[in-house]
């Protein structure tokens, strides 16, 4: 593809140059700072009404529980359907369940039981959302920009998420309260779905056959993985590994800010943001670059691991700064690994089957998530919040690092499939 002026010279911006990719990068970029503001303000909100972790633990399982049981038909729908339509059609739902949450806040009638039955709304809608975006990417991306494309995603998401969103979460429900900030979110939602609709990307290349069933078409797809030891390999190790840390990282690294030391809602945009610089700066690295590593599968499962012990370092930091550090590491490590799964599994599965993949891989991969919420409120109160991190961080690695060694997990890096990038 030819390179359009300035945009050529710098890797990461090579795909903005495609005007659905453009348009579709623009959206999310809007709302995943929207995502950023709602993470700080669910944890505020949430300890504001209950200052315990079991409370959080519950909203999160309301989010995940959802996108576990209905991310696979969703997969599914997304190689069968329009992807566009699905993902305004989880754009609006999303919109309407989290201006509710805003709106109820703002009246002082929000409660830990109305969050959970709307941050489960949320849920479907992130369901719907996430195989099709995932999956359509390749539809106007071509092969030889699909590393600067996830690089770009990783750019955009922690800027987004990490740095922007929470900073702006921290002093919306700082100055005006936590309604505002969630309102502010759905209004990113509702920008999304309008440049969504601007694309005119084609649509998928397969029709469904005449008689298929949507669970013919589903079992395809798990045929597939089950065929492809790197893909399902890296799929359990997930479920196990997200298992250990995604609960305790989301639900007690709040609480460790907050109530350990002493810090303010800005304080927690902070440590927020110090990962979103580090995921930053992958990103950059990784768009430059513009090819996967020569070992790409050893650099996933070594920057997963890393990113996962980590996350014991919640359990020791005394300061701030420190928890900065931590994020700063752990996100850095993390948005590596996101930027050579997506491009492996993009340039690897066929075209027809990836949003069934990308779907399998969420469901799998966040399938023990909801576990992780219902156990760590629990668990630290047994044990200690402290405690509770350090083992999430070592198992979670340690998990990680011994899922590489399974016989297949890194076959793509080994049979020739990645000649092209190296």
């Amino acid at each position: 593809m030819p390179e359009r002026g300035r945009l050529g010279a710098i890797g990461i911006l090579r795909p903005l140059s495609i005007r659905d990719f453009a348009f579709l990068w623009t959206g999310e970029a809007v709302s995943l700072i929207g995502d950023g503001i709602y993470t700080l303000a669910v944890a505020w909100q949430v300890y504001t009404l209950s200052n315990t972790p079991t409370a959080l633990a519950m909203v999160g399982l309301a989010w995940t529980l959802p996108q576990v049981l209905l991310v696979l038909t969703s997969g599914t729908l997304s190689d069968r359907l329009d992807r566009r339509r699905l993902m305004i059609a989880g754009d609006v739902i999303r919109l309407i369940a989290i201006s509710t949450v805003g709106v109820l806040s703002l009246k002082g009638e929000l409660t830990i039981p109305l969050m959970v039955g709307l941050v489960a709304v949320y849920g479907v809608g992130q369901a719907l959302f996430g195989p099709a975006f995932s999956a359509i990417i390749p539809s106007i991306v071509p092969p030889d920009l699909l590393v600067e494309a996830n690089s770009l995603g990783q750019f955009v998401r922690p800027i987004a998420m990490t740095l922007i969103g929470p900073l702006l979460g921290g002093l919306l429900v700082g100055s005006v309260g936590a309604g505002w900030a969630f309102i502010a979110d759905g209004v990113t939602f509702a920008f999304s779905a309008l440049m969504i609709l601007l694309m005119r990307v084609r649509r998928p290349e397969r029709e469904p056959g005449e008689g298929s069933s949507l669970w013919a078409e589903t079992k395809e797809g798990i045929r597939y993985v089950r065929r492809q030891t790197w893909l399902w390999v890296a799929m359990v190790a997930a479920l196990v590994s997200l298992f250990c840390a995604w609960g305790p990282w989301e639900t007690l690294v709040p609480f460790v800010v907050k109530n350990d030391l002493h810090g303010s809602a800005l304080d927690l945009g902070l440590v927020f943001g110090a990962g979103g610089v580090a995921s930053v700066l992958a990103a950059v690295v990784m768009g430059q670059i513009g090819a996967l590593p020569r070992k790409a599968v050893t650099v996933l499962y070594v920057s997963w691991a890393i990113g996962m012990f980590m996350t014991a370092g919640f359990g020791v930091v005394q300061t701030i700064w420190q928890a900065m550090a931590v994020a700063f590491v752990a996100e850095g490590s993390i948005s590596v690994l996101v930027i050579v799964w997506f491009t492996l599994v993009q340039r690897l599965v066929p075209s027809e089957l990836l949003g069934r993949v990308f779907s399998l891989d969420w469901m799998i991969s966040i399938g023990g998530v909801p576990l992780s919420f219902a156990v760590v409120g629990p668990l630290a109160g047994a044990i200690g919040v402290r405690t509770t991190l350090l083992w999430a961080g070592v198992l979670g690695g340690a998990i990680a690092l011994a899922a590489m060694f399974i016989p297949g997990a890194r076959d793509p890096e080994r049979d020739g499939s990645l000649v092209d990038d190296a």
